[in-house]
């Protein structure tokens, strides 16, 4: 039975989650199971967390329902154990130790509930010589290796975003994690510990590109390589208009069609050359500056050429392709990414804008069954940016906590 209020579409309809609120990660993953349709339960601080956008725009939100407790409170952690007692799962995103002390660390929790699956967001793990030290995103796929892959090779290394170590090596993960932990309590009814390092993770990420270099099909250094910019009909080239297309015509019939369409014929053969790999870079270059982005666009559409215009985040949700699939979509006036992947009997969808700071205590009280909430609950926050909060380990922790301070996304 679907657990009532945000939950009731999707696969994971009647699962329910208790999320100690952080940034990053933590609450991207949480957001997935929110989208996969569980009952998604946020325990924000009253003074929120740091790095935090306007709660009305923050997306990764959605789908939830939020209610505000202090967990420095005397009464605080028995109110977020009455939460525990009935969920399937809780994540936290604090440094290792700081939920033990704060009286809602996994052995707490499993006495409450043992078939709880208690997943652990960090970015060093919970263990190692850098686990209690503070991290950002962009440290954790360096040490990882992954970061010195990316970018020219006579340039510093590209910043992805936060996207490869926090959601790719982090969120992910994490959600992978507490699902397969899920079906074990199941089967069991026995719960565990997921420990979701952004490190492990990250560094899984390239387990192809480490079986690629064992065989000495991959040099260790950037831009020298089949999928990291080296190959010229893979990688990005710019337009008369100061645009990019990017090309991936990596097999033989694909780079054919790519080379008849940019009118170079001649370089039929090059593919398997790479002693004329500059040259045909070169040549491709020229070509791509003499034309537009939509004028190049139009001359490789409905080609196999595997050739794209790069878009922007603004004009990716007009591109024809995902409008028609209804990749992003709209809700409460932001375009934002629909709830993937789909399914085809337990269909997702965005049920709800990003969840309030403290907004739905009494429908929480009401529908977990925990009345003492209610006691003290705080008012909800208003619609400006919250304060921030100490943050450490790609993740956070109750501000005042006496851990080594840092920041992350």
């Amino acid at each position: 039975m679907a657990a009532a209020g945000t939950a009731g579409r999707g696969p994971l309809a009647g699962v329910r989650v208790v999320e100690l609120a952080g940034i990053g990660p933590g609450p991207f993953a949480a957001m997935l199971l929110a989208d996969l349709g569980a009952d998604v339960v946020r325990v924000d601080r009253p003074n929120g967390v740091g790095l935090a956008i306007n709660p009305d725009y923050d997306i990764t939100n959605r789908n939830k329902r939020s209610v505000i407790v202090d967990l420095k409170a005397p009464d605080g952690a028995d109110r977020v154990l009455d939460l525990v007692d009935r969920a399937d799962i809780l994540i936290e995103g604090y440094r290792p130790g700081v939920a033990e002390r704060l009286g809602v660390g996994p052995g707490t929790c499993h006495a409450r509930n043992p078939k709880l699956v208690y997943g652990r967001m960090t970015g060093w793990g919970q263990e190692g010589p850098l686990a209690p030290r503070a991290g950002h995103d962009i440290a954790y796929i360096a040490l990882t290796g992954t970061l010195g892959m990316i970018g020219a090779p006579d340039e510093a290394p590209a910043v992805p975003a936060n996207l490869v170590g926090d959601y790719a090596g982090g969120s992910l993960y994490l959600v992978v994690g507490v699902l397969a932990a899920l079906q074990h309590a199941r089967a069991t009814g026995a719960g565990q510990v997921v420990d979701a390092a952004i490190v492990d993770g990250t560094a899984h990420l390239t387990s192809m590109i480490h079986g690629m270099l064992a065989a000495g099909g991959w040099q260790d250094r950037r831009g020298a390589n089949l999928l990291d910019g080296g190959c010229p009909y893979y990688g990005t080239y710019e337009t008369a208009d100061g645009q990019y297309m990017a090309v991936g015509a990596l097999e033989g019939q694909f780079y054919e069609e790519f080379v008849r369409l940019l009118g170079l014929g001649e370089y039929v053969s090059a593919r398997k050359d790479v002693s004329r790999w500059a040259e045909l870079r070169e040549a491709v270059a020229a070509r791509f500056k003499t034309r537009t982005r939509d004028e190049w666009t139009a001359v490789f559409d409905g080609s196999d050429a595997c050739v794209a215009p790069v878009l922007s985040l603004r004009e990716a949700p007009r591109h024809p392709h995902l409008a028609a699939r209804g990749t992003f979509t709209d809700h409460g006036g932001i375009t934002q990414p629909a709830p993937a992947p789909r399914f085809s009997a337990t269909p997702t969808a965005v049920r709800s804008g990003p969840a309030r700071p403290g907004a739905d205590t009494a429908d929480v009280a009401r529908d977990w069954d925990v009345p003492d909430l209610l006691k003290g609950s705080a008012e909800p926050e208003g619609g400006t940016e919250r304060e921030g909060a100490s943050e450490a380990n790609g993740h956070s922790e109750p501000k005042g906590h006496s851990e080594p301070k840092g920041t992350t996304e």
